[in-house]
């Protein structure tokens, strides 16, 4: 009977698993396909883009699930599963949760550094017409074999500088040499894996700080205020083009008897002339929202959306506050920085943490929450970007735009999306981290009670408990994903600070999406540098 429960539950974990990546990959096409060029679209970038999207999203999703399965391992008055009982079935579970990481890990590691990088220059060698496929081919090999150095060399360090001394300190140097490899092999290159992982969340956590707390701002309140009334954006615009017309035509006065114009009003006109042309495409535009059925949908959907931002705004809210607790209580409760600040458990009230073993006895409220927050962080990360575009420093590289994103820039909103997922395990983490380390598993405490009731007499009683480090080692099992996040206690003490940006920038990000107006309803369709050819594809 019990290997019959256990087939059940493993046939729907795999029913439930095929649905979620079926639902992961049509997202993903839809998205893609919504934002990119169809004059400069490419297979082989669309392809590279939806891959590299699906694969974010689905290691966004193995939190929730490693939370699960340590959880599922226990029943609610703290007792192992039958299934569950024996160290050997335990640890295969958390080693298939493990090599789950490990090839997804493996999978972004290919992908930023190879895949991605290799369509994004081969896509570039495209431009020049002189250039055949091989040649194409072999350029942009040229130009990856820089990504693949770089990725070696942060497997090399990972693998050999955090590794232990050789106990007999009169070794020679072949013998140290060997003790190294020896070492490597025995841990299978895991430690040298999750350097690089490391290093990479380092990037992704600038990511987070710039897309992230932006969008986590901007997303709720664009909701709740909503865009301007489409018939007031012509009349404006309108009145605008009446006025350059009436200054082009000052300016175009002066040289009717015959003279030139200085060289200070031929400058002037061309500007004015090229200001004309782009209120001229907003008006096509704004024709064409003024028409569409969504303008109208949209305005249906209103209270919806307000109700939506109201929410969403909240959640960001909620979000900071439980980010602001845990920090504190790592700068007053752990060790410093040479500890990583890592806290075991949580001395403070964490609202969020909190929330969650609160929910842990209505199963599976406590899963859908997790996954909910996993989401979220996806979602306003995709909506960072979208408003932000994709920036080096003070340049802006790529805008980000229905219809009209370049390949090369859904490349790097992909790979910024993978880098942005590898951090939001640990910001996750720092919400609610007690959670995050044991899910919802409680363990028995067992305590001796004496009393005297026509003797004296000593009896066992146990106390069910919510696991927390204070647990014996062998009644609490801890996520995998934990284990990934503190193997170097110098990148957690680098996430610490970093979650005190990501706190500030939201706070600045949220005054100034509150002190600006209300946004066009063709924000971004139409900017200066902006070609007729594309405003054609655009209307059509």
């Amino acid at each position: 009977m019990a290997d019959a429960a256990l087939l059940t539950e493993s046939v729907l974990g795999w029913s439930i698993f095929t649905f979620v990546l079926l639902v992961i990959l049509t997202f993903c096409w839809f998205y893609v396909r919504k934002y990119q060029s169809r004059q400069e679209s490419e297979v082989i970038s669309t392809i590279t883009a939806i891959c590299a999207l699906a694969i974010a999203l689905i290691t966004s999703a193995l939190l929730p699930v490693d939370i699960f399965l340590v959880s599922y391992m226990k029943y609610p008055n703290g007792t192992y599963k039958e299934w569950a009982s024996s160290n050997e079935t335990r640890a295969q579970t958390e080693d298939t949760v493990l090599y789950g990481y490990y090839t997804l890990y493996s999978i972004i590691l290919f992908c930023v550094f190879l895949w991605i990088p290799f369509v994004y220059f081969y896509y570039e060698e495209r431009d020049d017409d002189n250039v055949n496929k091989g040649s194409q081919v072999k350029n942009a090999l040229k130009y990856t074999v820089g990504f693949l150095i770089v990725c070696m060399a942060l497997l090399l360090i990972g693998a050999f500088v955090p590794l232990e001394a050789p106990v007999n300190q009169n070794s020679t140097q072949w013998e140290k040499v060997q003790f190294l490899f020896e070492e490597l092999g025995s841990s299978h290159g895991r430690a040298a894996l999750s350097f690089s992982i490391s290093t990479l969340t380092l990037v992704g956590m600038l990511a987070v700080i710039t897309y992230t707390a932006y969008g986590m701002s901007v997303l709720p309140l664009n909701l709740i205020k909503g865009t301007r009334s489409v018939v007031y954006e012509r009349l404006e615009n309108c009145e605008d083009m009446e006025e350059v017309e009436h200054q082009i035509e000052k300016l175009k006065s002066k040289c009717e008897d015959g003279r030139p114009l200085s060289s200070r009003d031929r400058r002037a006109l061309q500007e004015l002339e090229s200001r004309l042309r782009v209120l001229h495409r907003r008006e096509r535009h704004l024709e064409v929202a003024e028409k569409s059925c969504c303008a109208r949908v949209g305005g249906a959907l209103r209270p919806l959306k307000i109700v939506l931002g109201i929410f969403f705004i909240l959640v960001a809210l909620l979000f900071s506050v439980a980010l602001f607790i845990s920090n504190l209580d790592k700068a007053l409760h752990s060790a410093g920085v040479n500890s990583g600040f890592i806290v075991f458990g949580t001395n403070l009230t964490n609202p969020l943490n909190e929330l969650l073993l609160a929910l842990q006895p209505v199963f599976p409220m406590d899963y859908i929450l997790i996954t909910v927050i996993t989401m979220y962080f996806v979602i306003t990360s995709m909506a960072g970007i979208r408003n932000m575009g994709i920036w080096f420093f003070w340049i802006r590289l790529y805008k980000i735009r229905p219809r009209r994103t370049r390949p090369q820039a859904l490349l790097f909103l992909c790979m910024t999306l993978l880098l942005i997922v590898l951090h939001t395990s640990y910001m996750i983490y720092s919400l609610a981290p007690q959670y995050v380390m044991y899910g919802s598993q409680k363990y028995l405490l067992q305590s001796k009670v004496s009393w005297a009731s026509g003797g004296q007499g000593n009896h066992t009683m146990g106390n069910v408990r919510i696991c927390d480090a204070d647990a014996p080692e062998d009644q609490c099992t801890v996520t995998r994903s934990y284990l990934f996040l503190h193997r170097f206690w110098f990148f957690s003490t680098i996430y610490y600070f970093g979650n005190w940006a990501f706190i500030g920038v939201f706070l600045i990000g949220l005054v100034v999406s509150c002190c600006r107006g209300k946004k066009s309803v063709i924000e971004g369709e139409v900017e200066a540098d902006d070609s007729d050819m594309s405003d054609e594809e655009y209307l059509h």
